[in-house]
């Protein structure tokens, strides 16, 4: 075999590649994500550890204040939060708390990875935030800053506001604010509240058994609080939770050897003697309950928000009037009786509800009455009025008073009206005597000549909606005797239309209310629309000052009222209603029981009473005013028994107002004038000695 030799003339070298630019620009690219990423975590370290923590916004409870800024009520039943220092709480309550909730609170940097990567899988499974993992660091930033909402967004800054808490300050440090404002259920916030609601003690001396007892409920407060309070009275239903929720404290802290398995099982088997938690004493129980459910459901606020966000909420309630309803209630009420009450007064200027009483008894129950609809009986009578005066009637306008029966309707329907106590004047009678003796017969008349129909839309247009969509007005005769149900809080607002020259006024409880560092929160606005002509209200409104006159169905009571008021009375078989006005108060009474049991003959006549003593004290703080008289009306003086104007052989007078152009022109055909005759010589020398004598004796 020949062998081939290679001369540098035939040897060809294979060709190297040159060198690649790959790897440096690789090492470039990671090094600048290390860069990147160091240079990141030192910024987020730096931030967390410099940036400053967020005021904490659990300052204190939420706060109802009365105008003149007196506190009526907070919105936790078991008192203000008490702070305590770490080494007051007994180390068996640390160690229950951290056994349940975080056992490994000292070893974690704020975040525990392994139950937040297992939470994170639970959460993507249903899709939404289901499970927490969250550690004391966490739960504590959650109370300090954040709402309970379950978002991502809610997390994630949880997350980094429980990081600049480690940073800030120690674990000691830490837990000691978890316990002093951890939510235990009942209102009590804190480890020293929950102990004095629950086991009426210093949380300084409680014993393993009650602190595994407390220890649970931050879990779950409305499940494994051992009771709480319905009305005054304690409520046990929970408590076989809040044992087995014992349980697993007690178990957790064996399986962590804080305690043995005898200390487990006689802390478990240990009788609790609990409490005897009363509900707390506040101003205007009735009303604070309606201020809280109007925040729930008007403006969206949680229980959270008003239990553990520290707002000041400024009603409008003024705190002597409401002092002197609870008197004049006590007053009148007799004490034992299940008789029930309602009283509510409100402002027609600007719709400040001034006093609430929902019943006798708020202990007994907090059942609030001023919004229970019940037939308001004659005091609806107005409605029907106004509607009147707007389609042709007028103060003149005459019906006889006698027992009626009316035909209605297509078919020819008959209905029998009877006055009360069967009391007719059996003659014609103008709509000032009718309102004042709330005469049956010219209410009727009235309404079905007039349209019932138009009584509905008048009423609505007051404010009156409260049935309207389950049990709707209907257009039959009994609606002029105010047989569909009211709630004592719409009177208020219909009323309110007739005292302040037509205008439709929202209730208002609260004027604003500002947060724990006294930013404005929400700022409420007076609500008020024009409805009605105030021309008309105001005609009504002079009419309805007969109530108190002599033949008024509230003439009992006229020598108490100073100030110029108009009001209607309202009795059915099972409701007695008392509403009455000044230009600058509205104040509404009705009595009853809440099963309809009959009135007597005395308890129907118990709201008007009740309603003077409480004007009465109002007017000892107001100047009387009157009720602006609006352009376009005129004050006559008639003759009620012809509807003409009166002459000077008319026995009886009234003066009334009427529309410029409605105004009676004829002089009274009944009574026509007589010619004045001039005194005698003999009569003009009397005259001058009565009034020399008068001179000299001081008269």
């Amino acid at each position: 075999m020949n062998k081939q030799t290679y001369t540098p003339d035939t040897y060809h070298p294979v060709q190297q590649n040159p060198p690649s630019d790959r790897k440096p620009i690789l090492l470039r690219i990671i090094l600048a994500c290390l860069i990147g990423i160091v240079c990141a975590g030192v910024t987020c370290f730096l931030y967390l550890r410099y940036a400053p923590l967020p005021p904490n916004a659990i300052i204190d409870t939420s706060k109802v204040y009365s105008a003149d800024g007196t506190i009526l009520t907070d919105y936790v039943s078991g008192g203000s939060r008490v702070k305590v220092p770490l080494n007051k709480i007994p180390k068996s309550l640390q160690e229950a708390t951290l056994a349940v909730e975080d056992a490994h609170f000292y070893d974690h940097g704020a975040l525990n990875w392994r139950s937040i990567a297992r939470a994170i899988w639970v959460n993507l499974k249903h899709g939404e935030v289901e499970q927490g993992g969250s550690t004391i660091t966490q739960q504590l930033a959650r109370n300090l800053y954040l709402t309970q909402a379950r978002t991502w967004s809610r997390k994630i800054r949880e997350a980094i506001l429980s990081l600049q808490l480690e940073m800030h300050y120690s674990k000691n440090s830490i837990l000691d604010q978890y316990l002093n404002v951890i939510y235990y259920g009942n209102g009590a916030k804190g480890v020293e509240s929950a102990a004095e609601f629950y086991f009426g003690k210093p949380v300084e001396s409680l014993d393993l058994a009650e602190s595994a007892m407390i220890a649970g409920i931050p879990n779950g407060p409305a499940i494994y609080a051992p009771f709480t309070l319905d009305h005054g009275k304690r409520d046990f239903s929970n408590y076989s939770n809040a044992k087995l929720r014992q349980k697993t404290v007690l178990e957790a802290m064996f399986h962590q050897h804080l305690i043995t398995l005898a200390q487990e099982q006689q802390a478990y088997q240990e009788p609790l003697n609990f409490s005897k938690a009363k509900q707390p004493e506040s101003l205007a129980p009735y009303f604070t309950d309606y201020v809280k459910t109007t925040l729930q459901t008007n403006y969206g606020f949680s229980k959270d928000d008003l239990y553990r966000g520290g707002l000041n909420i400024h009603s409008t309630i003024d705190v002597a009037l409401q002092k002197a309803a609870e008197r004049a209630i006590a007053n009148h009420i007799p004490a034992g009786s299940h008789l029930q009450v309602a009283l509510v007064a409100m402002d027609p200027q600007n719709g400040d509800i001034k006093a609430m009483v929902g019943g006798t008894n708020y202990r007994q129950s907090a059942y609030n009455r001023v919004l229970a609809p019940r037939e308001p009986g004659s005091s609806f009578k107005p409605v029907l009025y106004l509607t009147a005066l707007q389609n042709g009637f007028t103060p003149a306008t005459r019906i006889n008073s006698e027992p009626t029966t009316f035909l209605y309707g297509t078919h020819d329907q008959t209905y029998e009206v009877h006055n009360f106590a069967n009391i007719y004047q059996h003659h014609p009678i103008d709509m000032r005597e009718a309102i004042a003796r709330s005469d049956n017969v010219y209410a009727v008349a009235t309404g079905l000549d007039t349209g019932l129909n138009k009584v509905i839309e008048t009423a609505k247009a007051l404010g009156i909606d409260t049935n309207l969509k389950s049990d709707p007005m209907k257009p039959y005769p009994s609606l002029a005797l105010g047989v569909f149900p009211v709630s004592p809080l719409e009177m208020a607002r219909a009323y309110s239309v007739l005292a302040n020259g037509g205008e439709l006024v929202q209730p208002r409880a609260f004027t604003e209310i500002d947060n724990a560092y006294g930013s404005q929160v929400i700022k409420q606005e007076v609500q008020k629309q024009q409805v009605e002509d105030p021309r008309y209200t105001f005609i009504l409104t002079d009419l309805m000052k007969s109530v108190f006159e002599q033949d008024g169905t509230a003439a009992r009571i006229a020598s108490e009222i100073t100030q110029p008021a108009a009001g209607k009375t309202g009795t059915t078989d099972t409701d007695a209603w008392m509403i009455g006005y000044t230009p600058d108060l509205v104040t509404v009474v009705w009595v009853g029981y809440d099963k309809n049991h009959l009135l007597s003959a005395t308890e129907s006549h118990l709201a008007a009473p009740i309603w003077a003593d409480f004007m009465h004290a109002y007017e000892q703080t107001t100047t009387p005013k009157e009720f602006a008289i609006p352009t376009g009306v005129t004050r006559v003086q008639i003759d009620p028994q012809s509807g003409q104007l009166a002459t000077n052989a008319c026995p009886i007078k009234e003066w009334d107002y009427f529309l410029d152009n409605e105004a009676p022109k004829e002089t009274c055909t009944l009574h026509p004038a007589q010619p004045q005759q001039n005194p005698s010589n003999h009569s003009k020398h009397n005259s001058w000695l009565d009034s020399l004598w008068n001179w000299v004796t001081g008269n």
